[in-house]
Parts: C-alpha cells; sequence; structure tokens
C-alpha cells in the first residue's frame, strides 16, 4: 500500500495558510481523533537559535492555529521538548521564540523533564536499545497511548546522514543520556519506530523545509532556503522524501533501507505518493558533513580510539563530554562561524520572518 506525503511549496506571506492547507492535504482529519489527546513533539537541536537547527515559529505557530482553527480542544494539546546533556528545553523555548506562539494561542510548554518517567516493557523484538539499556527502557508516562505530532526540519546529521521525522523521536522516548545509542544510531531509529507502533494509536509528522540544513548538521549547518514544508502519517515515508529532496537515495541511508524491508514505512520512491507540489526535478544538492564534536565522538565511539569508550564515555569523566561540545558550540563556533551565518540569514526572507517573531509582532 502507497504511503501519502503531502508538499507545498511556500513563502513568508502565506506559511501559516501553507501549514493550514498541508495538513488538510495530509488528511488529518481522518487520521487523527479530535477528541483525544495529543501530543505536539517539537524540536530543539541547539538551546541557541540558528536557522534550520530547531523548530521554526512559522512552523509551531501554523500547526497549532490548523489544529485550533479545525476544533481541536486547547486542553488536548501537549507542546513538549526533552533535554539533553548540552541543551536546556525552557531556554530553548524561548530562544526560538516557540514561547510567544504558545502564549499567543494559550498553550502550555510541557518540558518532558519535569513529567513522569516509567520503564515500559516493549513487546517487539528490538534491535540495540535492550542492549544499550539492560536496566530498562524509560520513556515518559504521558506518552503511552496518546497520538503523537512531530516537528522536525528538513536537514542533514553527522551521524545518521540525514535527519527528521523518525530523529524526532529520539528526543523524547529516551532521557538525555541517549548519546549512547550514537554509536548504533541507524538499529536505534529503526528501534524507535517499533517503539512507536506500540505506544501511539497515530503519529503524524510535520516537517518545515522553509528553510534547510545543509553540511554539518544537526547544529553547526549552513541555512539553505528551499521554501517547502511536508507532511505525513508514515516517519519513513516523509523522511525519505526528504532525503530525496536533499539528493540522497534514501535505500542507501542504512535507517531507511531497515524500516523499508521490515515493513515500517516505506522508503521506495514507488511506494510513494507525492501530493501537492512537483518534487520530479527538485535536488538541493546537500552534503552531509561532521562536526569537530561528532567527528571526535565517532573516533571514541566506532574508530582508533574506541579503546578508549568506556572510561571517556561510560565513565564518571563522562563529564568532559558535554563540557566539550558546549565550549566548542557555544563559545567558539556560535560567535564567529554562526553568528556570520545568522547575519546573512537574517537579511532573507524568512531571516525577516524570524525578525517579525521576534520583535512580538506575529505575522497576521
Amino acid at each position: 500500500m502507497k504511503s501519502k506525503v503531502a508538499v507545498i511549496k511556500t513563502s513568508p506571506e502565506t506559511i501559516v495558510s501553507d501549514y493550514h492547507k498541508l495538513c488538510n492535504l495530509a488528511g488529518y482529519k481522518e487520521h487523527l481523533d479530535f477528541s483525544a489527546d495529543v501530543i505536539f513533539k517539537l524540536n530543539l537541536s541547539w538551546t541557541k537559535y540558528f536557522p534550520a537547527c530547531s523548530s521554526q515559529p512559522w512552523q509551531v505557530e501554523g500547526v497549532v492555529k490548523s489544529f485550533i482553527d479545525d476544533g481541536y480542544p486547547r486542553e488536548k494539546i501537549l507542546p513538549v521538548e526533552n533535554k539533553t546533556v548540552v541543551t536546556n528545553p525552557v531556554e530553548g523555548a524561548k530562544n526560538n521564540l516557540w514561547m510567544p506562539v504558545l502564549d499567543k494561542y494559550k498553550l502550555p510548554f510541557l518540558p518532558l523533564p519535569d513529567q513522569k518517567w516509567i520503564v515500559h516493557k516493549f513487546k517487539s523484538k528490538l534491535l540495540k536499545l535492550n542492549d544499550i539499556f539492560p536496566e530498562g527502557i524509560e520513556i515518559p508516562e504521558m506518552y503511552v497511548g496518546k497520538q503523537i505530532v512531530h516537528f522536525p526540519t528538513i536537514k542533514t546529521h553527522g551521524h545518521s546522514i540525514t535527519t527528521g521525522a523518525i530523529k524526532n523521536s529520539f528526543g523524547g522516548l529516551l532521557k538525555e543520556v541517549r548519546h549512547y545509542a550514537h554509536k548504533y544510531i541507524h538499529e536505534v531509529m529503526v528501534d524507535l519506530m517499533l517503539m512507536q507502533k506500540e505506544l501511539h494509536p497515530s503519529v503524524f509528522a510535520v516537517m518545515d523545509g522553509a528553510v534547510s540544513g545543509d553540511g554539518a548538521g544537526p547544529r553547526t549547518m549552513i541555512p539553505r532556503v528551499t521554501d517547502y514544508i511536508l507532511a505525513s502519517f508514515d516517519s519513513v515515508a516523509i523522511d525519505s522524501t526528504a532525503a530525496r529532496m536533499m539528493g540522497y537515495d534514501p535505500l542507501k541511508i542504512p535507517y531507511l533501507k531497515m524500516c523499508d524491508d521490515m515493513g515500517l514505512g516505506n522508503a521506495r520512491k514507488e511506494n510513494v505518493e507525492i501530493v501537492g507540489a512537483d518534487l520530479e526535478n527538485v535536488n538541493f544538492h546537500f552534503q552531509t558533513k561532521k562536526s569537530l564534536v561528532i567527528w571526535g565522538d565517532q573516533l571514541l565511539r566506532k574508530g582508533p580510539l574506541q579503546f578508549l569508550e568506556k572510561i571517556a564515555l561510560h565513565s564518571p569523566l563522562v563529564i568532559w563530554a558535554p563540557i566539550a561540545s558546549n565550549i566548542y558550540h557555544d563559545y567558539m563556533w556560535y560567535p564567529t562561524v554562526g553568528k556570520s551565518i545568522i547575519k546573512k540569514f537574517s537579511a532573507t526572507k524568512w531571516g525577516k520572518l524570524f525578525a517579525q517573531y521576534k520583535s512580538g509582532e506575529l505575522p497576521k
């Protein structure tokens, strides 16, 4: 059976209404139960704002407004995000301008570290996560039995080649020590699909590609103006479509091929129906690169320094890793290279739209 991926070519003038059209094009009223709770899993890759790095404010507003305008009860919409060893969800929600949007629509922001976490026994035979967390996989209790909407971005990733809807679940289903899973990231992505199929009656992904990330993702990228947004109820199909748009063959990306082979979604082009925009000649020609931090991480987990992995990453000495990451990202790269990129981005049409949110004058 084919999977449907809705795609719209968009602009700053129409972005919020285009998200409404996109959700309807994907058939969200038919697939979601409007009388039940729904988790909005936002995506925070950096506490600081950097274009294409985390969920954009217009993405949050577009989806929130669509749901509320179409009658979804406010009290049943639950926006959440988790922390990592290097991110703070509350500060990130402010810096990425989610809070003005959520405040405008009278929605709370629920940091996952503040929620109750439980050990959940999954019935599916997981590929790696049971070995990585032999004491049990802890998940937010609020996830069990609830619908979920993911808010990813079209971008590259130094660990997983591309990232999207499937990877966005990584940040919600696993606690802050989820970096232990980087060594087997492709198998873990398959595990995340298996876990979600048990937990959620519906999984919907709404992906922003108004601005996409090229290069050393998920943080130190070059933001590219690409003007597309996507939505689907098949996370494998939407991630595969985004991969093709970026210029990759999804069947050469291990986690997407494994998901397709296991029947967890459709990665093959012939099994994906694109509705809306014509993508036949779309190719962004992106290239995945590795930041200094990811390069060093992989040297320890998979490379010639693997003999140091246990003491460096699985002992009390592991505290050096987030410190090193923060020094590199926040105090070296961001104030120099990052600020220069942001300055150039600010002059683009999407940079000017972000500035409207920043000034507090949300677009009409």
